[in-house]
């Protein structure tokens, strides 16, 4: 006896779909990341909370530091270069 109707087999995913409820300044600050980015909100939340799990350094010592926009910058160690200086300096030339 031959089956007519195909066999469907179940396969899992790695993704989960789910609803949430993000404070408006949350979502804001999400969104804003998200474009900034060139990202999903989705993937802007998964990078976020991802982000929370990271284990921390014990010494803090690294001088490369993230910005919540994505942005790295080497943290200040010295002299602080303000707008002003740089402002006066193209001046001077």
């Amino acid at each position: 006896m031959s089956t007519i109707a195909p066999k469907y087999k179940l396969v899992q995913n790695d993704y989960m779909r789910t609803s949430i409820t993000l404070d408006e300044d949350v979502y804001q600050l999400a969104s804003h990341y998200a474009k900034g980015r060139g990202i999903t909100l989705s993937a802007a939340i998964n990078e976020a909370v991802r982000k929370i799990g990271e284990p921390r350094s014990a010494s803090g010592s690294s001088r490369i530091k993230t910005l919540p926009n994505g942005l790295k910058v080497i943290a200040a160690n010295g002299r602080v270069i303000t707008s002003e200086m740089v402002k006066e300096a193209l001046e001077d030339e």
